[in-house]
């Protein structure tokens, strides 16, 4: 597996001083925002779109440096109430899958998205629990008129244009568990999958060890995020899981993200990373930094030096011991 990095931490520098600074710090692979909150300091979607030779000189950028693009991504509410975030999570997204086609590029990562609880609402609606049954009938509505539909026509796209598409499993979003990943995929199609990050894992009680195993049987893990979460308990008393507090609020918050091996053991990524390998997973290795207590790149060059310490780049030799 290559370890790389989700470059937006880095939105600050020019693409070419991005991508010497990831090449120093010994990483093979860069996932690119091309919009949505991600933002598109590295890569002029519309400009690459229309020129194949801007496009080549960009791979050209890219790969004389030893690396390659292991993902675009473009994350929003493609199904958003609001039309006009709606339309421009849409818009980017299929752009990005073009481009991605253009360009090599294997995945696309992005967020299922969630609509309003009903039609008409203005604002998304996440329902958390099955009682009272407004919650239950509104999941539903959401599931079946919203959320199957669009990603069963996004999904065929994709696989007309030989792109698969990573949905991260995201607190606010449908798609948010292992479960709710392989219903959804179920109902389109395989170029539906995860991009699959431990931090917004652990602290809804699921152990991403356990998840990798579920979906790596499914052949349902496209890209991963590596990034940590601390869950401070005492807080966790207070607040509870499903915390509110803005992540600034670091001391009183119930969980925070943390570079990684500052939330959980070197022991418990260095599981993960086995466990990737194990059920077939053999793409990158995604940085994401959004720790607040860590200068960007003090967070960064600890989540490399930890994840270097346990990563599998070579195939396995043959068991001459058996």
């Amino acid at each position: 597996m290559k370890l790389g990095v989700f470059t937006v931490l880095f939105s600050d520098m020019s693409f070419e001083e991005m991508l010497d600074y990831v090449q120093s710090a010994g990483l093979k692979a860069v996932e690119i925002g091309t919009g949505g909150y991600p933002g598109n300091a590295h890569c002029k979607v519309d400009e690459l779109l229309e020129s194949e030779e801007k496009r080549k000189e960009y791979i050209e950028k890219v790969t004389s440096r030893g690396l390659t693009i292991s993902a675009f991504s473009c994350h929003g509410n493609p199904i958003s109430p609001d039309p006009q975030f709606g339309r421009a999570s849409h818009d980017i997204f299929v752009k990005t899958v073009k481009l991605a086609h253009l360009m090599g590029v294997p995945v696309v990562n992005t967020f299922s998205g969630t609509p309003g609880g009903a039609e008409g609402d203005t604002t998304p609606n996440w329902p958390v629990t099955p009682w009272p049954n407004e919650y239950t009938s509104a999941l539903q509505w959401q599931w079946e008129e919203k959320l199957i539909p669009y990603w069963k026509e996004q999904g065929r796209f994709a696989q007309e244009h030989g792109v698969k598409i990573g949905l991260e499993l995201h607190a606010g979003f449908l798609v948010h568990t292992p479960h709710t990943m392989l219903k959804l995929r179920e109902a389109t199609c395989e170029a539906i999958g995860a991009n699959l990050d431990p931090s917004h894992l652990w602290w809804q009680g699921i152990d991403p060890v356990a998840a990798i195993k579920i979906l790596g049987k499914a052949n349902a893990i496209h890209h991963f995020h590596a990034k940590d979460t601390y869950i401070d308990q005492e807080n966790v008393n207070m607040y509870g899981l499903t915390d509110m507090q803005p992540y600034g609020n670091v001391q009183t918050r119930a969980w925070t993200f943390r570079s990684v091996g500052y939330g959980h053991s070197i022991q418990e990524w260095s599981n993960m990373v086995s466990a990737l390998r194990t059920f077939g997973y053999d793409h990158a290795i995604s940085i994401e930094h959004e720790d607040p207590i860590m200068s960007i790149k003090e967070g960064f060059n600890q989540a490399v030096k930890n994840l270097k310490a346990v990563n599998i780049e070579e195939q396995p030799a043959d068991m001459w011991w058996v």
